[in-house]
């Protein structure tokens, strides 16, 4: 018995390893390190709160503050009276930044797909790096302090910031196609645990000289990148005079969708899945896809929900595992900056392996639930870790892994299944709208969740914060339920079908 086209699977890296050239390589770097410098100077931030919660705190009621400060300056200025006030604010300058975050993805999103993607990234990086160094750096410098000011910039900083994710995925998904793809984006998503842990390095090796020092280390690296980008970067294959992607995929006979049963019917013709992000033919070039023509693509808007779940919990980890725990440990904060890395470490390996497992089944959502269901187990263990260092790390390690690697799979490889499905065919500049509005959405639940995050610590302790990341993790798999009873149905009949034709 002949087996249907659907059933004939390829190893999933032999389009990619075939027709891989230093091309491709350059743009994985770029690309790589470009996201990653934005991702660490995010994290100098959550790295030296307790150094600016003191800082911004009168010295009569902190030991640790300058002694040159006296009240008058602090009560002139209208800060905080003492430290609990000024970790408040801290979390509420995390919310704002995720806010206006989330705003410029869906913006950004639109952006990218209709302005070159080159563009767009090298300003955001330069432009992103400015703000951070007026943030961190300049207002130290001139000991000029105001909450109002600090907000604005943060707001600024959200809105560039946010140019990077969906113009890099854009950008990624012109170069690698179908082959592999789980784990090439899966690979390449550790950008941005790779950045969480360049930030917490950066910072924790220039802290002891004052936190102004960490902004300035971070947001330099970060403008110099941005200049590397801008002159570096090519946005697809067609400016090296490479072959489009999907006549690539075509000659390589790639004939499935890593996720085609939910992006496609049975019915559809495998030919027919071939095509380009950004298609070549100038006479005839597509216009970019309207934004809610996007949000009605079939499974965007269930993981755009579960998202905004999930990376409420991964962010939760980003802003606040340092400060946890020096506040709930009693460890130094450097000593806290460093350890804070081994989440970043099982995130990493968590995204890639699960990214390899998703090809090789061509699912994507039963992996998703697997690992989701062991990190609320893992959740729960990590609440309840003993002060001693190996152990958490080792605990944190495991629970970067079950949660960082979702949170990874989603925002890169998934969007990359929803942005290049069937129904963007005649409008095929899509990718970057999908992400943006699925990261946005993420990052809507990741900003309510980083002030909840400081209201339930505040009153109930961190104990509750840990129940209520169980919660949000949890209502990730109820969100994405639907796409896992269906690829669990059709890994059986596909299953079936290679027994009778054996």
């Amino acid at each position: 018995m002949a087996v249907p086209g659907s059933l004939r699977r390829q190893p999933a890296n032999r389009g990619l390893v075939s027709h891989c050239t230093h091309h491709h390589i350059v743009v994985f770097l770029l690309t790589f390190f470009s996201y990653s410098l934005l991702h660490a100077s995010r994290k100098t931030f959550s790295n030296v709160k307790v150094s600016i919660s003191s800082q911004w705190t009168p010295s009569y009621l902190n030991s640790t503050a300058p002694e040159l400060r006296p009240y008058e300056l602090w009560n002139g200025t209208h800060l905080f009276p003492n430290a609990e006030k000024a970790t408040l604010f801290l979390g509420t300058v995390d919310t704002i930044f995720l806010f206006s975050y989330a705003v410029g993805l869906f913006v950004s999103g639109i952006v990218g797909d209709r302005l070159n993607l080159r563009w767009v990234l090298s300003f955001g990086m330069c432009s992103s790096a400015l703000v951070v160094f007026f943030f961190g750096t300049l207002t130290e410098w001139l000991h000029f302090y105001n909450k109002w000011f600090y907000c604005c910039l943060w707001v600024v900083n959200g809105l560039l910031q946010s140019t990077g994710w969906p113009c890099v995925v854009a950008v990624m998904g012109n170069w690698f196609g179908k082959a592999g793809r789980g784990f090439v984006f899966g690979l390449w998503s550790a950008c941005a645990s790779v950045g969480n842990i360049l930030g917490a390095f950066l910072a924790s090796c220039v802290l002891k000289y004052g936190y102004e020092y960490a902004f300035l280390v971070t947001a330099s690296v970060q403008f110099a990148g941005g200049v590397i980008v801008f002159f570096g970067l090519l946005t697809s294959p067609k400016e090296v005079g490479l072959p489009e992607l999907g006549a690539d995929e075509d000659k390589v006979g790639v004939e499935e969708d890593a996720n085609r049963p939910l992006m496609s019917n049975d019915d559809v013709d495998d030919d027919d899945r071939n095509y380009s992000i950004q298609a070549t033919d100038n006479d005839n070039q597509p216009k970019a896809i309207g934004f809610f023509q996007a949000c009605c693509l079939p499974g965007v808007v269930l993981y755009s929900l579960a998202y905004a779940c999930l990376k409420l919990v991964n962010y939760s980890f980003f802003f606040w595992l340092p400060f946890y725990l020096s506040n709930n440990f009693g460890w130094k904060e450097a000593e806290a900056d460093q350890l804070s890395i081994w989440y970043d470490v099982g995130g990493i390996i968590g995204g890639t392996i699960q990214g390899l497992v998703s090809d090789v089944l061509q699912k994507r959502a039963p992996v998703l639930a697997v690992s989701l269901l062991f990190a609320v187990g893992s959740l729960f263990g990590y609440s309840r870790s003993p002060n001693s260092k190996p152990i958490n790390a080792v605990i944190m390690a495991i629970t970067g892994f079950f949660i960082g690697g979702p949170s990874n799979m989603i925002s890169s490889a998934v969007s990359a299944d929803l942005g290049r499905q069937d129904l963007v065919k005649g409008s095929s500049e899509a990718l970057a709208t999908v992400t943006g509005i699925v990261d946005g959405t993420g990052s809507i639940g990741a900003a309510v969740g980083q002030y909840l995050v400081s209201l339930i610590q505040e009153n109930l302790g961190w104990m509750w914060v840990f129940y209520f990341f169980i919660l949000m993790t949890s209502s990730t798999i109820l969100f994405i339920s639907p796409l896992i009873v269906r690829e669990i149905r059709l890994l059986l009949h596909e299953q079936h079908l290679r027994m009778l034709a054996e």
